[in-house]
């Protein structure tokens, strides 16, 4: 007897353990995707999910049966009616999911509809047919809408004023509200839709625009560190060549330049790729935010960089550069803050949506050796706010 009891009581004990487990897991799954969905993603839900909850209100179309079905109604036509106004309705969630999307026309869903909406009329379900014209809407021009909506009034007013012998005008009223309630809605948000997602993708073409701006710059300085000095380059081989039988001693002599030339702009063309040549720490300063605004981060600047030296100022520059490459590929932030005092810089933001690995030998580990051999520190890791913070301390 005791034995049994025992294993009752692990049963009792384990599986409420186990569905809480499950209940957090499965928790756990929809905040992390909640967390890493885009804003464009939440723009999204929250205009689908708002039609969504429009179109739940045509379950009052199931008291309307009730009613009905107590004043003499056979019960099996009640009966499928309210499946045929259950279909109707997840048909319209689907459809304006599919709108959403940018899908193509569905005819045969429409055409269903149409004919389930028609069956639902006259059982005086008016919600019918104005969930079938709400579905209508995004694929539609909006003067056919405006028609078929002032069509499917009167016939439905025309059909209940033959049945009862007069015109209720309660029921048109109330019909002519439905109607232009989900019709006006799914409307006006397919809308929001199309504008929330033509301001992102306007983001999106600001940020590589910003992008392709910096490469062209970095194209034009290079051109410039190199035109100089390959058109000296080839003129001195030309005037080598010339002097090679009359004066090899000048030629050799003049080729010796040419060697010294061109050693110097590998020299250069070294210190520009690795980012050692001097930049202007106040524009990239404003380039980094109009980069990171661009793609929608809100971002704050609170530097003193005028008793920094040019290294330092160089240095800094260039964590600035990696640090905001890191914010716009690695995480979904919403805010990042940069402050520069005493040589000292702090980058931090937020949306960090994943574990951390470890620095990239071209990236953040390559740039602390830098800083390093420059004699300062860096360091960059996430915080228990969730923020990522990125700190780099230089000699100013």
């Amino acid at each position: 007897m005791s034995g049994r009891a025992g294993r009752f009581q692990d049963r009792r004990g384990t599986k409420p353990d186990t569905v809480l487990r499950i209940w957090r897991a499965t928790n756990l799954d929809k905040v992390l995707r909640f967390r890493r969905a885009t804003k464009l993603d939440k723009v999204r839900w929250l205009i689908v999910y708002s039609i969504d909850f429009l179109h739940l209100t045509s379950l009052s179309g199931f008291f309307s049966l009730y009613a009905i079905w107590e004043q003499g109604f056979p019960a099996p036509l009640a009966v499928g009616a309210g499946v045929l106004l259950a279909v109707l309705l997840v048909l319209a969630c689907r459809t304006f999911r599919l709108a959403v999307r940018g899908g193509s026309r569905p005819t045969a869903v429409l055409w269903v509809s149409g004919v389930i909406a028609l069956v639902l009329s006259p059982a005086a379900l008016l919600w019918g047919p104005a969930l079938w014209l709400g579905m209508l809407a995004p694929f539609t021009r909006k003067r056919t809408v405006v028609a078929a909506s002032a069509a499917s009034i009167v016939v439905v007013s025309v059909y209940l004023a033959l049945i009862t012998g007069g015109v209720l005008w309660p029921v048109v009223l109330l019909q002519t509200v439905l109607t232009v309630l989900i019709v006006g809605c799914v409307g006006v948000n397919l809308w929001l839709w199309r504008l929330a997602k033509a301001a992102h993708e306007g983001q999106e073409a600001r940020a590589r625009l910003a992008v392709s701006e910096e490469r062209l710059r970095f194209a034009r300085d290079l051109n410039d560190l190199l035109g100089q000095s390959l058109s000296g380059i080839s003129a001195g081989a030309e005037r080598a060549e010339e002097l090679l039988r009359s004066d090899p001693e000048a030629a050799a002599a003049r080729m010796y330049e040419v060697r010294d030339t061109a050693r110097q702009a590998l020299r250069e063309v070294r210190l520009a790729v690795q980012s050692y040549r001097t930049l202007d720490l106040d524009e990239v300063l404003a380039g980094v935010r109009a980069v990171l605004e661009a793609a929608g981060v809100r971002c704050a600047v609170d530097a003193d960089t005028a008793a920094l030296g040019p290294e330092t100022r160089t240095l800094l520059a260039t964590v600035v550069r990696e640090g905001a490459t890191n914010v716009l590929k690695h995480s979904k932030a919403e805010r990042c803050s940069i402050t520069i005092k005493d040589g000292v810089l702090e980058m931090s933001n937020d949306g960090v949506t994943g574990p951390v690995g470890d620095h990239a030998p071209d990236g953040l580990g390559g740039l602390s050796r830098r800083v390093i051999a420059a004699g300062g520190t860096l360091q960059a890791a996430p915080t228990r706010e969730g923020a990522y913070v990125l700190r780099a301390a230089v000699p100013a």
